[in-house]
Formats: structure tokens, C-alpha cells, sequence
């Protein structure tokens, strides 16, 4: 059952706009942040003559920190307060956007990503805990479906303000810390109305990865294919006979589906009785699209329609499983789990392009799809274990 307010008793049975604004301001800057810091410090450094690798291991500090910074965010919001724990985030994450504009010493860059997305997911960790806690129980998944589209708004439009801004002075930066600093004036307007954490979690945290696992798997199959997916594609569909604007395009569609599909797919399961059986359909559903991508590389057409369809459902992982975890827990309880939930998106976008990339060079291009979709099948396997042999829905 959903948390009231601060303030007030019993659940919350409508749509509280306050809480609701305070956690999209939030996951607003994450995406954006994160769209346009990705690609803006890769093209800098590349710009001053890094090489690939430690390009590649700078940018790998990402997904580091924020498996560092997860499981330590429950603990610092039970003492410090959400709201207060988030208005810091935002200060040291918009600092250190700042940061790296100001600091030219390369080395230096390693412990500023640590700060930056360490910050960040903490505001990730929060936002997600935020909205999911003060959602009304039967209207969860149009909440969260509304939460994942923003999302995947702020992804989309972090990369366009950076082909707008470019990469030169201090514009991207100023504008990249600009859109941080402005989350937080929601967050400061509905302080008094963030979930109150008034005990630790009753579990040490990684009991929590596996407390859910339905869930918690089911971003790591998100994190793993949208990253592997949006690193390697350019190169499978160029590799498969496209151009490079067709292949970018081809992402574009997939990025539509990951936008449009959201609200639909989460007010469809607040009118499921088990979550469970949407993640399996919808992992099915990924399973045969990646099986069907080496089949369909004649027509960009027929391409450009299964991506429609099969970014929804990636995407939809994340929605459904956010959905279906704030279904079972409250409380603190919730708070470490979507600690958890974001622990293991972090090690799918770690996990993911390492595998795609290592399955493209043993088995060639096609091996983009079936790395793909062996993520799937892991999934699926799973979930039939769990339906069959565990009726209660974890």
C-alpha cells in the first residue's frame, strides 16, 4: 500500500501533483543530465587527444559510481531527510557539471565522474522512491508510466541540446548545470510532502536485489539491452547494409517506441492482478524481435516497425518492474529496494555492451542479436521458475 504525505493519514487513493512534480523535475535533470554530459565529455576528449581506452574507462566510471553510490543512498536519506538528501544531490551534481568546463587535468576527471553520477543517482534512487511511495496503489503504473516517459524525454533530449550547444566553451556546461539547479526549486516546494524514512531497512541491501528479483532483473535486462543496444547498433545496422543516417534513424524510431509505450503499458498493468505475466509477455516479446533482427536487414522498413514495437517493450521493463516493486514494499523497506532497482540497472549498462561486443566479435554481426537475445531468454527462464514454482508474486 502506497504512503500518505507527510502531514496526512491513510493512503493515498488520488494523484498527489506536488509529489509527482517534485519526483518528474528530478528524473527530468537526471536524463538530461546524463544525455548531454555522456556524449559532450566523450567528444572533448577526444578532442585533446585521449585515446579510446581511457575514454572508454572514464566514461566506465558512470556505472561505478553509481553502483557505489545506490546502496549508500538509504542510509544517508533516513538521516538527513529525502527531500534535504536531494536538494545536496542536485547541489554537488550541478558543482561538478560545472566542474569539468573549470578542470582541464585529466586525471582529475575520474573522481569529478565519481561526484557527478554518484549525485545523480542518488536523485535517481529518490526520485523513483518519491513518486513510487506516495503513488495511489491503483493507479501505480499510469504514475510510473507518466515517470518512465519523462524519463526517456530527458535521455532524448539531452543528446539534442548538445548537437544544438555543442561542445565548445562553457555554453553546454552552464546550460547542463542550469537544468540541474532548476529541479530543485520543485523539490524545496514539496519538501514537506517527501516520504518520511523513520527506520533502516530490515535487510542488509543486497538481499534486496534478490528480494524481487522479477523486478530487479527485469531493469537489468533494460539496463543491458538500451545500453549495449544504442552503443553497437550504429555499428550492426552499417555492418548489415544500411547508412549511417539510415541506422541513426532506425535508433530514432526505437527511441519513439521507448517514449510512446510507457503510459500505455503501465496503466495495462494496473489492470493486471500478477505484474509478473506483462514482464514475461513483454520479455517474450524482445526475445522473438532480437531472434527476428537477422531476418529483417533487406527491408529498413520492416526493421523500423519491429524496433517500434520492441523499444516499447524494452523499455516497458523498467516501468512495469518500477511498477510491481512499489506494489510490494513500503516504507523503508522500498526505499533500499529501489536502492537495489537502480543497482542493478547500473550493472546492466556495465554488463551489456561488454557482452554484445564480445558476442560480435566471436559470431560476427548477427551476434548483436543474439546477445541480445540470450538477455531475454535469461529473463523468461526466469520468470517461468518464479510464476510456476513461486505463485506469490515477488
Amino acid at each position: 500500500m502506497s504512503q500518505p504525505p507527510s502531514g496526512t493519514s491513510g493512503p493515498v487513493e488520488e494523484i498527489h501533483w506536488p509529489s509527482l512534480i517534485a519526483a518528474i523535475a528530478a528524473i527530468t535533470a537526471v536524463g538530461i543530465a546524463i544525455g548531454l554530459g555522456l556524449p559532450l565529455l566523450s567528444i572533448i576528449m577526444e578532442k585533446r587527444g585521449i585515446s579510446p581506452t581511457l575514454i572508454g574507462l572514464n566514461s566506465a566510471m558512470a556505472g561505478l559510481a553509481s553502483m557505489a553510490a545506490a546502496p549508500l543512498t538509504t542510509k544517508v536519506a533516513h538521516k538527513y531527510g529525502v527531500a534535504t538528501t536531494m536538494l545536496w544531490a542536485v547541489l554537488f551534481s550541478a558543482m561538478s557539471a560545472l566542474g569539468f568546463y573549470y578542470i582541464t587535468n585529466f586525471w582529475l576527471w575520474f573522481p569529478l565522474r565519481v561526484v557527478f553520477h554518484g549525485a545523480i543517482t542518488v536523485l535517481f534512487v529518490l526520485s523513483e522512491f518519491w513518486i513510487n511511495a506516495t503513488a495511489p496503489p491503483r493507479r501505480r503504473g499510469l504514475v510510473l508510466g507518466i515517470y518512465g516517459t519523462v524519463l526517456s524525454l530527458g535521455f532524448a533530449t539531452g543528446p539534442l541540446l548538445f548537437s544544438i550547444l555543442g561542445s565548445d566553451g562553457i555554453l553546454p556546461f552552464a546550460v547542463g548545470a542550469g537544468v540541474i539547479l532548476t529541479a530543485a526549486i520543485p523539490i524545496y516546494l514539496a519538501r514537506g510532502e517527501s516520504p518520511v524514512l523513520n527506520e533502516k531497512p530490515e535487510l542488509h541491501f543486497l538481499r534486496y536485489v534478490f528480494l524481487v528479483p522479477t523486478a530487479t532483473a527485469a531493469v537489468f535486462v533494460f539496463g543491458a539491452v538500451e545500453s549495449g543496444g544504442l552503443s553497437l547498433f550504429p555499428i550492426y545496422g552499417t555492418r548489415s547494409g544500411f547508412t549511417e543516417s539510415q541506422a541513426a534513424l532506425l535508433l530514432t524510431v526505437m527511441g519513439i517506441g521507448n517514449v510512446i509505450f510507457q503510459i500505455p503499458l503501465g496503466m495495462l498493468s494496473d489492470h493486471m492482478k500478477d505484474r509478473r505475466n506483462l514482464l514475461a509477455l513483454m520479455t517474450v516479446i524482445g526475445l522473438i524481435g532480437a531472434l527476428c533482427l537477422p531476418m529483417l536487414t533487406e527491408s529498413w522498413l520492416l526493421m523500423a516497425v519491429v524496433l517500434l514495437f520492441w523499444g516499447g517493450c524494452v523499455s516497458g521493463l523498467y516501468t512495469v518492474g518500477l511498477s510491481h516493486l512499489g506494489s510490494r514494499l513500503h516504507g523503508a523497506d522500498l526505499a533500499a529496494a529501489n536502492a537495489a532497482f537502480i543497482f542493478s540497472y547500473a550493472v546492466g549498462t556495465v554488463a551489456g555492451p561488454q557482452a554484445i561486443g564480445a558476442a560480435m566479435d566471436v559470431a560476427g554481426n548477427h551476434g548483436f542479436a543474439w546477445a541480445i537475445a540470450g538477455f531475454f531468454g535469461m529473463y523468461v527462464l526466469l520468470s517461468i521458475v518464479r510464476i510456476v514454482f513461486n505463485p506469490k508474486r515477488t
